[in-house]
Formats: C-alpha cells, sequence, structure tokens
C-alpha cells in the first residue's frame, strides 16, 4: 500500500521573479519526486505578481492556480479566463486576505516597500512565512517579529544567508552565538578603485559575476547595499545586535554563512550559488529532502577565499549598524532612500557612487520615529522618499566625489 504524501498549500507573491520562478521549480520537482513517501506536495493556491501578465498567466495554467494578483491593473484584462484576478496596488494584499488559511506557507518574494502589507496581512492570518523580501524586515522588523510571534508562525528565511545560518543554528543554541557571519560575493566592482567603482555605468552594475537576479537586488548587490538589507534582517531574525553581525567578501559564493560559537567553533554552511536550495530549506522546514539544486563538486573545487569590505568604496554595511542601533523608522527610511536612488541611478540620474551618499544623507537628515503600526512605517517611507527625491532633483548629494566623507 504506497503511503499518501502531505499536502502543503501554497501562495507565491513574486512568482514571475527569479525566487518565484525558483518556487515553482522546487515544487514541480517534488511533485515528480518517487522516492520519498514523506516528502510534501505544494498545491499552490495563489499567484502574485507585478508586471509580467504572460509569465503570470503561463504559471497558473500549468500549475491550476484558479486566483491570481497582478500590480499592473491594465494587464488584468488579459487575465480573464481564469477565475478571480485582483489588480491594482493592494492585488497581492487582497490575494491574501481572500484565500490564505492559517496553516499556509507564503512565500514573500516581492521586491521592495509593497511586500510589506500581504506579508504583514498572512502572518495575522497565521500563515508560515518563507520571506525573501528583505525590506519586510529591514523597514519593519519590530512589526514583523511582533506579529509572527503574536500569531505563533515562523518567519524562515529564504536568503541563502540566512538560510545558512539558521541551518547552523542547529549545532548550538542563539545564547551561545559569539557572532555571525555573512557571505558577500563582492558583486563586479570588487577589484575596482574607488574612482571606477564611483562612476561604474548601469551596464556594468548589472553584469553580477555569480548571481543571476532581476535588476534592483543586481545593483543593491554591487552596490553591497544588498547584503548592509541583510545584516539588518539577521538581527530581526536572530535577535542579535550590531556588534555580533559581520560580513566578509568570498568571491566564490560557496560559504554562504558562518556562526562562531562562544567554544571559539565555526559552523558554515556551504552549498552552489543556487537558490533552490534555501527555498527548499525553507518550505520543507525543518526536514530534508532530495532536491533539485546541484550540489558542490569537491575535485573542482579548489580555494575558498576571504577578504574585508572596504568600507570607502562600499559603505552600506556602516549604514546598516547605524540602522540595528538607532532602531524606530531608521530601516524605512534606508530601504525608501536605497530605492529611490537605485532608480535614480538605472535612469541614469545619479552616478553609482551617489547612491550611498543619498541613502546616508536621507539618514542623517530624519529623525527616528517608534514604529508601532503599519502607517507609521508607510509615513517614514513616504518622508524618506520625498527628502531623496529632493536631494537628487537639486543635486544636493553629498560624497558627489569620491574623496569626501561624512560621519552619519
Amino acid at each position: 500500500m504506497t503511503a499518501t504524501r502531505p499536502v502543503q498549500r501554497l501562495i507565491v507573491l513574486g512568482s514571475t521573479g527569479s525566487i518565484g520562478v525558483s518556487t515553482l521549480e522546487v515544487v514541480s520537482h517534488f511533485a515528480a519526486m518517487k522516492r520519498a513517501p514523506n516528502a510534501p506536495l505544494f498545491e499552490i493556491v495563489g499567484l502574485a505578481a507585478g508586471k509580467n501578465v504572460a509569465a503570470l498567466a503561463q504559471q497558473a495554467r500549468e500549475f491550476g492556480v484558479k486566483n491570481l494578483a497582478i500590480l499592473d491593473a491594465h494587464a488584468a484584462s488579459q487575465l480573464s479566463d481564469f477565475p478571480k484576478v485582483h489588480s491594482g496596488p493592494d492585488a497581492a494584499l487582497k490575494l491574501i486576505q481572500d484565500i490564505a488559511r492559517p496553516g499556509d506557507i507564503v512565500v514573500a518574494a516581492m521586491v521592495g516597500f509593497a511586500g510589506l502589507a500581504p506579508t504583514l496581512a498572512a502572518i495575522e492570518i497565521g500563515c508560515t512565512i518563507a520571506l525573501a523580501n528583505k525590506e519586510t524586515l529591514v523597514a519593519a522588523g519590530a512589526l514583523m517579529t511582533a506579529a509572527a510571534k503574536r500569531a505563533g508562525v515562523m518567519l524562515l528565511p529564504v536568503d541563502s544567508e540566512h538560510s545558512g545560518l539558521a541551518q547552523c543554528l542547529r549545532a548550538g543554541e542563539q545564547k551561545e552565538i559569539t557572532r555571525v557571519v555573512l557571505t558577500a560575493s563582492g558583486g563586479p566592482f570588487r577589484t575596482w578603485s574607488r574612482e571606477h567603482t564611483f562612476n561604474a555605468t548601469v551596464e556594468q552594475a548589472l553584469n553580477h559575476p555569480t548571481w543571476k537576479m532581476g535588476p534592483k537586488v543586481t545593483i543593491d548587490s554591487a552596490t553591497l547595499m544588498n547584503k548592509a538589507l541583510e545584516v539588518i534582517e539577521a538581527h530581526w531574525l536572530f535577535d542579535l545586535g550590531a556588534d555580533r553581525i559581520d560580513a566578509i567578501v568570498h568571491p566564490q559564493s560557496i560559504v554562504h554563512a558562518m556562526i562562531e560559537y562562544t567554544d571559539g567553533s565555526v559552523i558554515a554552511q556551504l552549498s552552489p550559488p543556487d537558490m533552490k536550495l534555501p527555498i527548499q530549506a525553507a518550505l520543507c522546514w525543518p526536514n530534508r529532502f532530495p532536491g533539485v539544486a546541484k550540489k558542490l563538486d569537491w575535485n573542482t573545487l579548489k580555494t575558498l577565499d576571504f577578504a574585508p569590505i572596504d568600507s570607502e568604496r562600499f559603505p552600506a554595511i556602516e549604514l546598516a549598524k547605524h540602522v540595528i542601533e538607532h532602531g524606530g523608522s531608521a530601516g524605512a527610511t534606508l530601504n525608501a532612500a536605497n530605492e529611490i536612488a537605485v532608480e535614480a541611478f538605472m535612469n541614469h540620474q545619479i552616478r553609482f557612487g551617489e547612491i550611498a551618499g543619498i541613502v546616508k544623507d536621507t539618514l542623517h537628515a530624519l529623525p527616528t520615529h517608534v514604529i508601532t503600526t503599519l502607517s507609521d512605517v508607510e509615513a517614514a517611507d513616504n518622508n524618506a522618499r520625498r527628502h531623496a527625491r529632493t536631494l537628487i532633483t537639486h543635486n544636493k548629494i553629498h560624497l558627489s566625489q569620491p574623496a569626501v566623507t561624512r560621519p552619519l
């Protein structure tokens, strides 16, 4: 008699992005799995996307999904064949409110501030969150972690670094941690001079040496702001102060995270740079099953290199520690200013090196407020966006030359 495999309901927010696409690959892998009777089957009950309506429709047909959300309201007419389609700025939130149930897994992979409201709604309903949206914790960490605690749900990290930390933590307890270390590939400008880095083009910044990601995340990786967001995220996920979170450059992207324990032991998580592994780890936590991600080839692995981050060329990590130490609305301010700066850079309005200057000046200019509601986060986000746009419009960006620095 064949054992019945458990079925897990799944909602994917950001399904047409790189994380969403990889999530569906993991789902397909488990559907085809024959020799793991305890492995779950995933039933995708909802998909949400931004503007790629053709890809969303294809995914929905392939996986038999009837409930959809699309940010682009004009594109919704192309989804008329599906029974339920939400559209517009609140589409993902409406999808969650309409179909989510306690115990569902919600893959939160929407990019940017837009992912906050649907993720918070899913937490309050009682869904487990597979978290790939860094901004959720960066902008509203106190709000999200408190809501998860009240609802008794887990925030499971999908980022490779935080997934690595979660796996390493199984070797000890949180109170035994001396420090955690996140690794960064160093991006495309790891070996560039400060002047050349400052004046890098959009095309050069989008040419990441290791990972294939969306444009915003790729630019964040080039500035190392992506790692800064991860430092803040680690603070909220693992309840660690800024003095216990470090980041280093590791160009091979094989070691994703390390934990140093009080006895001096260091536990590391290694795997090839493939997001399907941390996605599967979150979907199946705490269990392990044969996976679709590629495995390390120890016969070809020759070296593992590490180097400190050059804070003059890449000041983002220091900005992240400032945010952790100040708390409150500082995270929302950093995140919003960065989103505006990255958009301006991609539109050729500012130089690459001015991205960090905009974030730094915005953090310096705006006061920090206590965050208790989503409205507080939205207010901080709006203020930071307005201030960052003013800096760009009036060309008042500090650090307009590579040699100039200013403490926060």
